[in-house]
Formats: C-alpha cells, structure tokens, sequence
C-alpha cells in the first residue's frame, strides 16, 4: 500500500506482497429482495440462522482460503506488471466460479519503476587509502527458501516516484527524519545544507522524512530500517530462523503524497485524457523534489560508521551492537543516483543488416542513429534530461521479413500497448539530397513543426521545412505507411502505435550500386 501515517516498533518480515491496485474488479452480488406479499405469506428465518450457516463447514472450508493465498501469492506482483494482471484475472475467474456478475475496469495510470540506481560511499581524501563502498542494495536469497526462485522476479528496492537525479554530499544523520529533529540539528549546529540525509523508518510516512529533508536543504535522503526497531533489536534473530527482518531487508514504498493518479488529480486517468505534465505534477507538491532510496539495517550501519561529528543523543542511537550513531555532516561522502521510468516512451529503431556492404540500405540509418545516442548523452552530461524516456533499437534480420522489430514487439506487446508513444524509423536515412517523410496521421503536425526547427543541412540559410515546400509539388508531402516497408510494421500493424519513417534522397525506384553511394556519402562527410 501507499503509506501509513504512524508505525508501530513491531514490523515483522513477511512474504506477503503489499501492493497497488492498477485494475479494478467491479462485483455484482444479485440478492432476492423479499416483497412485502411474500414477507405476509412466509416468515424468513431469524437472522441467527444466516449467521451460523456463514461460519459452518457446511458451506465452505478454510481450505479454499488456503488455496487462494497460494495461488495469488506464487509471484511477485507490482502494480501495473503482467504478474498482477494474472492475478486480477485469477481473482475474476474465481468469482465468476460463484456465479457473482464481475468484470474488470482498467485505467491508464501514472506508475514509476526503477530502471537504474546506485549508492556509493566515499570518504575524503586524507583517508583515500579506504576503497570506496559500492552497496548492491539487493536482499538476500536464503537457502531453501522454497521462493527463491520467484523472489528473483522483485523488482530493486526504490521508492515509487521519487525524483530521478544524481547528487553526491556528505552524510548528515537525522534521526527519525521528523521536524523536530531536523529542529534539534539546527539546535546543535548541524548544518544539513547540500548534504545527503541519513534517516531510519519508523515514526513518519517516508515521503515525509524525503521532504522533511528537502526542507532542512538536503540533496538526498537514504532511509534505513534500524535494527532496534525492525530487527528485534538485534538480540531475538531474524527471518528465516524469527519473525524480524534480517539485516539484508529492505522497506520499499511510495513517497508520493496523495490519493490516486497524480498526473490526473481530480479526474479519471482513462486512455486519451487530459495529464499533468512531470514538471506539473512536482508543482502540485504531492512528490518529493530530491532523489531518495531505501536501504537495509546492514547498509544503513555501514554508512554510520562513516559518519563524525557530535555524538547523537541517546534516543538517536540504535541496537546494542550497532555502532555509535554520530551526526555529521560527514566525513562519508554518499554518491546516489536513481533514475526512474517515465510513464510514457519514445522508439527511435533502425536494421543493421544489409544484404551486402549497406551503406544507404540500412547503415546510413545506424550511423545516424548512433550519432543521436552521442549526442544525447553529452546533452545528458551537461545536465539536460528528456521529458520522456527514449529507447533506441538497432534492429537485425528486417531484410529476411522484419524478424528482429516483429519478435521485439511481440515480446514487449503490454509496456509498448501501455508506454510507448511514438515509433521514429530511420532505414535508408541518407541517399542523396531532399527530406521524405512517411507516417501515420497522429505525427503529421509534429513532423511539420519539427521541420521548421532543423537547418537544411544543404542549405543552412533555410529550414528542411522551407526546402521541402520548395520541392517541385510546392507543399510537404507526408506519404502514408503501409504494408511491411521496414521496422515500422509491426509498431503500427500489431498494436497500433504512432510511427514515422524519415530519410533524405530520392524516393527508392530501381535498386542502384550502394558502393556507388558510399562513395558519396563519405566524400560529403569529409
């Protein structure tokens, strides 16, 4: 679930999955309604009866109870995975076992997933003898776990719609991450600014202690969960062979601040609508503005022992063989980097392969799709981030009938169906001069305003949009895509996503010598 204001010190570790709900199941149980004729005519049974028969065997075992919970508990299931989609489809079949009227009702939602994140801890440079610490910030496997083999498919520890960003800052302790104790660090001097928080679960919701942290003018916050709290203080054991959380555990959650999609707030997130943008959403103050992580009691402790400074106070310090809790900042440096998956995605693909040498036909597509990734990267190095993710594809066998973006997309048919917003191809991207453009109807503005943008790279003085219109027709012409031309195929023909195909040169007539091009082309590059 999303959070809880206040917790208990008596967490105990679990297989259970918590979970959000993306699809919703509606049940309709039709119960005869007596008339008032039949309430003359006949008594009904006094309600103790309904209640005994409820509880008796008679009508059900606790078997079936049994059975559900295995069924519905084999794999881990996150909101909006394949894996919860089964297990809402188990859900419907069984009630529709008992003859009660469901049926599923879907929304699109904002949900984030972790796609990259990482944790190092550095100390300075007068102790540069010490290797730096790279946690691997994943739970342990027990031996003979009979779900060893599942838990393989959870997904890494992260907090749901924390910011993506890379910060790096020493390390500030601030207790429980409430007010007052980012109050009692002020008190004693602490100065938290530009530094990375270090705090522990177990008084306030956990995008509380993010924000709290923003506040007190944090970069970061890694939130652990303290032994003395959650690992039985540290003299009971811990699961497999007791009921605390090993020092491997992590707590995941949301940080997120609210009730229901936040790109939608007030309104149902159904295919087409209206939504907030990333930036918009952040504006509303319901996520935090910081990069956060959660980590175990093990790595918690390990990022203590790096931290100086006062001595916190007694009811700061943690289990009786921890070690001794100070507050900083520093001298342990914390490099966190967490990135997250956007709601929504571009696919920009090319082939690889050519039937001979494939300067035009495809490579010219892949030099420049590679071109695009450098760029983008430098861009990324800089600082600059898109607002959507962008997947890029080097697609093999299109030659032989389109096999590695047909089989990529039947892989992937649910993210794409669900994510993917655009599919940009690029297959014979350079054969000569001119701009020609291929595409379903829903990209034909974009085309014509990003045309507009970009210099004519034969002629700098006028946009590719002005060259276009100058061509012999007098005014773009935006071709329709169809049939099985290249990769674009299966994005527009299997699941319906919008596509485009660009390229510069004549439109392909009769094949000519691709050595010939290349020729031509490398004597323009250089």
């Amino acid at each position: 679930m999303k959070k809880q204001r206040s917790e208990s010190h008596s967490h105990t570790y679990t297989k259970s999955k918590n979970s959000m709900v993306k699809i919703s199941i509606v049940s309709f149980l039709a119960i005869g309604i007596a008339t008032s004729l039949s309430l003359v005519l006949s008594s009904s049974p006094p309600k103790s009866y309904y209640h005994s028969l409820y509880k008796s065997n008679s009508i059900s075992d606790n078997a079936s109870i049994s059975h559900d919970l295995y069924m519905l508990t084999r794999r881990p299931h996150v909101a909006g995975t394949e894996a919860n989609a089964q297990a809402a489809a188990y859900v419907l079949s069984t009630l529709a076992s008992y003859s009660i009227n469901s049926h599923i009702v879907s929304y699109d939602v904002s949900l984030t997933y972790p796609i990259s994140r990482s944790l190092v801890l550095t100390q300075p440079e007068q102790a540069s003898e010490q290797l730096p610490v790279v946690f691997d910030l994943r739970q342990e496997i027990y031996d003979g776990d009979p779900y060893a083999d599942a838990a393989r498919e959870v997904l890494p520890s992260f907090h749901a719609y924390a910011k993506s960003g890379t910060v790096r800052g020493a390390v500030v302790y601030a207790n429980y991450g409430r007010v007052e104790d980012f109050k009692r660090l002020k008190e004693m001097g602490v100065n938290v600014t530009e530094s990375i928080v270090l705090a522990r679960y177990g008084k306030i919701y956990r995008g509380d202690i993010v924000n709290n942290a923003f506040e007190a003018g944090a970069i970061g916050a890694i939130v652990y969960t303290d032994k003395k709290d959650y690992g039985g203080g540290g003299d009971e054991g811990w699961f497999p062979e007791a009921k605390w959380m090993p020092p491997s555990g992590v707590q995941v959650g949301s940080v997120y601040d609210g009730a229901g999609d936040p790109s939608t707030p007030g309104w149902p997130s159904i295919q087409g609508c209206e939504r907030l943008s990333d930036d918009e959403v952040e504006k509303q103050g319901n996520v935090p503005l910081i990069p956060s992580l959660p980590v175990s009691a093990a790595d918690g402790e390990t990022i203590m022992r790096s931290v100086g400074g006062q001595v916190a106070d007694a009811g700061w310090q943690g289990s009786k063989d921890g070690p001794t809790y100070r507050l900083g900042p520093g001298p342990g440096i914390l490099n966190l980097t967490y990135t997250k998956q956007f709601r929504i995605f571009v696919v920009v693909g090319n082939h690889r392969d050519p039937w001979t040498f494939g300067a035009v036909d495809p490579n010219s597509g892949t030099a420049a799709l590679l071109e695009v990734a450098r760029r983008l990267m430098k861009l990324e190095k800089r600082g600059w981030k898109p607002r959507r993710t962008i997947v890029l594809c080097n697609w093999d066998a299109e030659e032989y009938g389109l096999i590695g973006s047909t089989e990529w997309v039947e892989d992937n048919r649910q993210l794409l169906a669900s994510r993917a917003v655009a599919y940009l191809n690029v297959d014979c991207a350079v054969s000569g001069p001119g701009f020609h453009a291929s595409a379903t109807p829903q990209l034909d503005r974009l085309l014509l305003k990003t045309t507009r943008q970009v210099d004519d790279p034969e002629n700098s003085s006028q946009s590719i949009y002005e060259s276009w219109v100058a061509a012999p027709s007098n005014s773009p012409t935006i071709e329709r895509l169809g049939g099985g031309g290249s990769d674009y195929a299966a994005f527009v023909q299997h699941i319906g996503i919008a596509s485009a195909d660009i390229s510069f040169g004549s439109v392909w007539g009769p094949y000519v010598s691709k050595t010939y091009c290349w020729y031509v082309i490398k004597h323009k590059l250089t």
